[in-house]
């Protein structure tokens, strides 16, 4: 089963990043992870239905017990047949429906094998952690494939849409499963159902899973990003919005409803309820529609309420009807979708008022046409037909609650289903056409591949409706994996004349006699569209949530940097000394002993020194290059104390460091302060303090300069002072180091390596060290992002500030004789050569560092200071030349390895980050010891280094010399080479 997921993200990142030159034969390419799986579903079907289940467990993290768990049973093996199934053939309608070669075409088809990947994980999850997983997967692809149009501005609000409402709910669904797996002492999901645990915390749980659920399948009052979901291309609404994705709620709501029903009281009338009012609601705004497309929206709405309410009963007959419903569902609901995108492919338009009326050669998309709706509406010798008798017949059983209101809920819904079945399909024949469009060249007969899939769908539905057996032991199988007191189930086109034929008769009666009055009803139901409903609501909140976060963001965001730092830092310093010493607090050991070696003693008096010339000088460059200082003296410190891998980290970041101190100090004011005393204070602002509004009282400056380092001198001694204590207390005390002994003793036998830094940052610790390199590419790649959004609102050339300077320096020399401008050649050889050497040696600490000082961090941080060496010497410019590859390429390899060497271990049945070793004698070589952690840390060091090409492509000055300033060079030096940052 892991092998069916890993085909799916292959194929799917193999479409998004080179699918783009097989246009729409990717929709091909695509299909084959899917019909994997369905031929792998085949293969193990006969055993399922005869109750066997497939299990696979993935060691994740043994000790937590959390694991990759997937579980095939009966209810599984319906809702894979339905995602790769229909999957299948929603990759063959896409193969005739897209154009042959387009702009995006290869991402979508991508996201769309992505997302059928993620609801095969879905519904194969046996872990509520891994199921919310692929749940919140489906999700964000779901929100890429709505909004895969992103020019379009309802694209981008729909899928924003639809991803805040279901990614809110899923939030409440995490929180849920969390109390949940807690309660029960286990997270895995089959193991929850057999031994249900109950009290008021799992009622809290429940009710926060149903608002996860409730939201994923669009239930009343969360229903509304439904509709809109719509924009997105008719494949990919065939496949997420009716047969696949929005079936996830329900699919939660089925597996936990026949052991919580019986138990929870308010399970079953809150369910059940919200249900049949999604059903009711959603019907009557399927009535009032013209767009094909969006009437199929509201519909599949209604017929999700439906499946809800039905499951919700929790009963054996109420659980195999909603199976049966589910089947026939997909069904017919993909063969609508399809046939909507044929009109639509053929005559360029959904508006039932202006399809031309189709003649005898469209018999195949009439056909479809025909048994959708009819199998929609609950026709009989139709499977839909077979499935609403069911669930009818379920709910007369029922002798729970109040079967006769359910019963009535279920009749006007099934009306209406009826009604707006008749509107969809007497529309999409052109027979409600009062303003034809006239026929386009490419309005003509759709191919048999076309309308193949359609076809197959049709054909599954009738055969299916005259002989239900061919399902029944499906269906059978997935009642008795649900529910623990299944009987089995029968099937069939006629159970005798009984209330639930009456009653499915009266609502097909109802049905048709409103569409007979459509030209009265649908005019009473268009006045409805000015009442409020849950898309205004959704407005609504989103507007006051803006409102709410403009007001809080204008008091706790005025625009001062020394207000935001001295509100952390001051924070970050009080409160620990505060549980240190508060209330029943008593934790001051005394002072230590001041000098341990006198070597301490010339390097403290440096680092004194140092920040005290840092905090004394006014101008921003000197501040920095005493900081500097003070990093240099603290890696002494750590060789000093025997810390070799810590001092080779901390001189390599802090060049790096310096570096950007410089970068971005060429940027500010040379000086502290406001930038000149002669000036008015109210227009005064240097980035330190927010712009004073004209009109307001100043204090005179001599007033507001004491007053302001006054409160910084106070908020650096309370700091201090909160630093100092906090060293000495932690260090006073030595508590039981088990862990880290344990770490230190494994090092070399389990992890092969000597070095405990690196062992414990590839491989006992390896999980966080790649959360880590994750957050520092997302920020490296935020900050460029930044930069660049900083220099477009500054506008004209992109030359950089010191560039632009070293013009200004030009013109105002330019009567100077014999000035030259240029490159200094011994610089830019001696850069070079260092650079190679400094390359090397960072290279050295990659490898060596799984038993010497060294490793992936050291190693990417020295490569950046090599690079920093290049830059000093040919500006950005030469940056550039160093690797064909930009910053972002090196960023994304290195997360490809680091969690390439993380995932493959769980493929071959290993825990997460489980590494392998291999000892070899080679000649001349001797004795070789190679880790899979080296792969692990390679990755580590090129996210470090295209942190460091980031940094420099952030804030460096862009090499470009426009036509006036060639000009001004020329004039001075005609000699000159290039100017460069």
């Amino acid at each position: 089963m892991t092998a069916l997921l890993a085909l799916h993200a292959v194929v799917g990142f193999g479409l998004l990043f080179g699918g783009e030159r097989l246009g729409r034969r990717g929709a091909w390419v695509a299909m084959a992870a899917p019909a994997v799986t369905v031929l792998w579903l085949l293969v193990n079907y006969g055993p399922i239905v005869d109750g066997d289940i497939v299990t696979q467990h993935v060691p994740w993290i043994p000790r937590l017990g959390l694991g990759l768990d997937l579980r095939l049973d009966g209810f599984s093996t319906v809702m894979l047949l339905l995602v790769s199934g229909i999957g299948v053939l929603v990759f063959a309608y896409s193969a005739s429906y897209f154009p042959r070669t387009g702009a995006g075409l290869a991402r979508l088809l991508g996201l769309l094998t992505l997302f059928a990947g993620a609801m095969v994980g879905l519904v194969l999850a046996d872990n509520l952690l891994v199921l919310y997983g692929f749940w919140e997967l489906t999700s964000i692809t779901s929100f890429l494939l709505i909004g895969n149009d992103h020019r379009k501005a309802e694209a981008r609000a729909a899928a924003l849409q639809a991803l805040l409402i279901t990614g809110a709910g899923g939030l409440a669904m995490l929180a849920g499963f969390l109390i949940l797996g807690n309660s029960a002492g286990t997270f895995r999901l089959s193991e929850i159902l057999a031994e249900p645990p109950t009290g008021t915390p799992v009622s809290v749980a429940l009710v926060l899973v149903l608002l996860g659920a409730f939201t994923k399948s669009a239930q009343w009052p969360f229903h509304s990003w439904l509709p809109g979901a719509m924009v997105a291309p008719t494949p990919v609404s065939t496949y997420l919005h009716s047969a696949t994705m929005v079936k996830a709620g329900v699919y939660l709501i089925a597996r936990l409803s026949p052991v919580y029903a019986p138990v929870v009281e308010w399970w079953r009338p809150v369910v059940i309820t919200i249900g049949l009012v999604t059903m009711i609601t959603a019907g009557a705004r399927a009535l009032r529609q013209y767009d094909l497309k969006v009437l199929l929206a509201h519909s599949t709405v209604s017929q999700l309420g439906f499946m809800v309410a039905i499951f919700g009963l929790g009963t054996t007959e109420a659980e195999a009807a909603g199976v049966a419903l589910l089947l026939a569902h997909g069904a017919f609901k993909a063969a609508s979708f399809m046939v909507v995108g044929l009109v639509d492919h053929q005559f360029g338009t959904r508006d039932i008022r202006k399809l031309p009326r189709l003649d005898r050669s469209w018999w195949p998309t009439a056909l479809i046409t025909v048994v959708a709706a009819g199998s929609m509406a609950g026709l009989p010798l139709l499977f839909g037909f077979v499935a609403k008798e069911a669930v009818l017949q379920a709910i007369v059983d029922d002798g729970h609650g109040s079967p006769t209101l359910a019963l009535i809920g279920v009749v006007i819904g099934a009306a209406l289903t009826a009604a707006y079945s008749a509107r969809f399909a007497w529309g999409a024949l052109g027979r409600d056409s009062t303003e034809p469009v006239g026929l386009a060249p490419r309005a003509r007969v759709p191919s048999w591949a076309f309308l193949a899939p359609g076809l197959a769908l049709t054909a599954f539905t009738l055969a299916a409706g005259l002989v239900p057996a061919l399902v029944e032991k499906m269906v059978g199988a997935a009642e008795r994996d649900l529910h623990p007191d299944a009987h089995g189930v029968h099937l069939a086109l006629w159970h005798g004349l009984n209330l639930a034929l009456v009653l499915s008769a009266v609502a097909i009666a109802v049905g048709i006699g409103l569409f007979a009055i459509r030209k009265t009803v649908t005019p009473l139901l268009a006045r409805t569209a000015s009442v409020p409903d849950a898309n205004d609501g959704y407005h609504v909140a989103l507007r006051s949530l803006n409102v709410v976060a403009d007001r809080v963001t204008g008091i706790s965001q005025p625009g001062s940097l020394p207000v935001y730092a001295g509100v952390i830092l001051l924070t970050s310093a009080v409160v620990p000394l505060w549980a240190l010493f508060g209330p029943g607090g008593d934790a001051w050991p005394g002072l230590p002993r001041w000098v341990e070696t006198p070597w301490h003693l010339p390097v403290v008096a440096l680092i004194v020194i140092a920040a005290l010339a840092s905090s004394a000088t006014r101008r921003r460059f000197a501040a920095a290059l005493f900081l500097g200082v003070v990093g240099y003296a603290m890696a002494a410190l750590f060789v000093i104390q025997g810390a070799p891998d810590l001092a080779l980290t901390q001189v390599a970041i802090e060049t790096l460091t310096t570096v950007l101190f410089v970068l971005v100090l060429r940027r500010l004011p040379d000086r502290f302060g406001w930038a000149g005393s002669h000036a008015d204070p109210s227009s005064r602002n240097d980035g330190d303090r927010p712009i004073i509004g004209a009109g307001t009282k100043v204090p005179p400056e001599s007033v507001m300069t004491f007053r302001r380092r006054a409160i910084r001198v106070g908020v650096s001694l309370a700091v201090a002072s909160g630093v100092f204590v906090m060293a000495i207390t932690t260090n006073a005390f030595e508590p039981p180091t088990p862990t880290s002994d344990e770490m230190v003793e494994r090092s070399l036998p389990d992890g092969q390596g000597r070095n405990v830094v690196n062992v414990i940052l590839v491989d006992f610790r390896g999980f966080d060290t790649m959360g880590e390199i994750t957050v520092l590419a997302s920020a490296a790649i935020g900050t460029v992002a930044l930069a660049r959004a900083g220099r477009r609102r500054r506008g004209g050339s992109d030359l950089g500030h010191g560039a632009a300077e070293a013009l200004g320096d030009v013109a105002r020399e330019r009567q100077a004789p014999g000035l030259k401008i240029g490159r200094l050649i011994t610089l830019d050889v001696t850069a070079r050569l260092v650079f190679a050497i400094v390359l090397v040696g960072s290279l050295y600490l990659l490898f060596v560092g799984h038993n010497q000082p060294g490793g992936g961090f050291a190693g990417g941080i020295l490569a950046g200071a090599a690079v920093a060496l290049i830059y000093m010497a040919g500006g950005l410019k030469d940056v550039r030349r160093i690797s064909r590859g930009r910053p972002w390429n090196f960023l994304g390899a290195g997360l490809f390895l680091s969690v390439g060497a993380a995932t493959v271990p769980m493929l071959l049945g290993d825990p997460v980050l489980t590494n392998g070793y291999l000892a070899h004698t080679l000649p001349w070589l001797g004795d070789v010891k190679v880790t899979s952690a080296t792969v692990f840390d390679l990755g580590v060091y090129l996210v470090v280094l295209g942190l460091a090409l980031m940094m420099f492509e952030s804030f460096g000055d862009e090499p470009v010399v426009d036509e006036v300033e060639a000009s001004v060079i020329s004039e001075v030096d005609p000699d000159a080479v290039e100017i460069t940052g």
